[in-house]
């Protein structure tokens, strides 16, 4: 993704998630499992689970969910093993895509993901296949209106930050890994509002899709978000505003 098309997909990729709340509440619950079971249940000293919390807050989760979820992680109750299962392939066009699982049982999983690519004009690779076309950052874009990209460089000057920059009025904020708690905290400690927190991973260079390969990429991506098991998926498609708006109003 890169210019304009990266916020629209952003804003697109939000909508979705917003209108499927009780999914996303799912997702999140496994992730802090999951991240309580490798690195404990202190907050303060797993970044992983402090991440995963902070994305549950940020969606309104009730702070119940998240005691249970952590309490299933260390064992304290009882709940479903989660594994780690990664996975790497193309989409139309050549676009890389990689989708992120927890799952408890990896057969039903990779038979999913792999329908999926197939049945929107993909094809399921070997891992390793495209992960060296990402980098994994921290992220986090400050919505428009509140501030200006030079108050934003000061106040975080003297922070671990790769870049920042201004796209459609809002600021983004780039860290490495171990730079974003930190970051973040700053950043909310200001009361800005972000519309995009988390730790992702962004592409090294993108792939330019015309309107039939990007209404196809965007299916296959939008199926794959869909599955219970899939906690993210990535990709380095560029989509044009014009192509976008064609997309949205044929749908």
């Amino acid at each position: 993704m890169s210019g304009h098309s990266k916020w629209a997909t952003i804003k697109r990729k939000k909508g979705a998630l917003d209108a499927k709340r009780g999914a996303i509440f799912t997702k999140i619950i496994r992730e802090i499992t999951v991240a309580a079971r490798n690195g404990g249940d202190d907050i303060n000293a797993n970044p992983r689970l402090r991440t995963a919390v902070l994305k549950a807050k940020s969606n309104n989760m009730p702070n119940d969910n998240i005691e249970r979820a952590i309490k299933k992680g260390t064992g304290t109750l009882e709940g479903v093993t989660y594994e780690e299962v990664n996975y790497e392939g193309y989409g139309p066009g050549g676009v890389a895509i990689m989708v992120y699982t927890l799952t408890d049982n990896r057969n039903r999983t990779t038979a999913e993901v792999r329908s999926s690519f197939t049945k929107h004009g993909g094809n399921l690779g070997e891992t390793g296949c495209v992960g060296y076309l990402f980098d994994r950052k921290g992220m986090m874009i400050i919505e428009a209106g509140q501030t200006n990209e030079d108050a934003v460089m000061e106040l975080l000057m003297d922070y671990n930050v790769e870049d920042i920059k201004t796209e459609d009025g809002n600021i983004q904020v780039l860290t490495p890994p171990d730079g974003y708690n930190e970051v973040h905290d700053v950043l909310t400690g200001k009361s800005f509002k972000l519309v995009v927190d988390e730790i992702t991973f962004i592409p090294q260079t993108s792939v330019p899709l015309d309107e039939k390969k990007a209404a196809q990429c965007l299916k296959l991506i939008e199926t794959l978000e869909d599955l219970d098991d899939v906690q993210n998926v990535y990709s380095n498609y560029d989509i044009s505003d014009e192509i976008m708006v064609k997309i949205s109003e044929a749908q």
